[in-house]
């Protein structure tokens, strides 16, 4: 497992290999569909620096950040993988997230000294957890039958309890 620490240099990215474990620390960013289009318009207008954002060495997380935590989204939208030339020009060295990239976006990776990793989607994490299953009822639903589920080690966070919920 290689140990990641923002900000990140180019040797770092130098040193990275495709099917790589890593850890990361440190600050990163945060962003999907609605906000990336719009830092890639303060990068085009060279107003970065403006806003006091400086991306050189970071690390950008395509997610949307909610009380119930974080999760990967799909990097290969639109408004997203559009994105990730223009912010690797800006100095961002890792995108996280899910999905697979076009070639040409992994071209542009190349070019501008950045990398790509993805984050298994809670599914992995959960399936990992599940010990057995089996088909309690109506099998003729395929995945979205009833099953019963033997898990170990199953995380989740309580999101209501006693009137009160981490949405209100």
């Amino acid at each position: 497992m290689k140990q990641i620490k923002t900000p990140i240099t180019q040797a770092v990215i130098k040193d990275l290999q495709v099917g790589d474990r890593v850890t990361i620390s440190g600050y990163i960013f945060t962003g999907r569909d609605a906000v990336l289009p719009k830092l890639v318009k303060l990068i085009e207008a060279s107003k970065l620096a403006d806003s006091g954002i400086d991306l050189t060495g970071g690390v950008i997380f395509h997610t949307a950040v909610s009380p119930a935590g974080v999760g990967p989204t799909s990097s290969n939208k639109l408004e997203i993988e559009g994105s990730i030339p223009a912010l690797s020009k800006a100095g961002i060295k890792l995108h996280l997230g899910k999905g697979a990239l076009k070639p040409e976006t992994v071209a542009a990776l190349e070019k501008y000294g950045s990398v790509y990793a993805v984050i298994p989607p809670v599914t992995a994490l959960l399936e990992s957890k599940i010990v057995s299953r089996r088909v309690a009822a109506f099998p003729e639903e395929g995945m979205e039958a009833l099953h019963i589920l033997e898990i170990d080690g199953f995380p989740a966070i309580i999101a209501a309890a006693h009137g009160e919920s981490i949405y209100l």
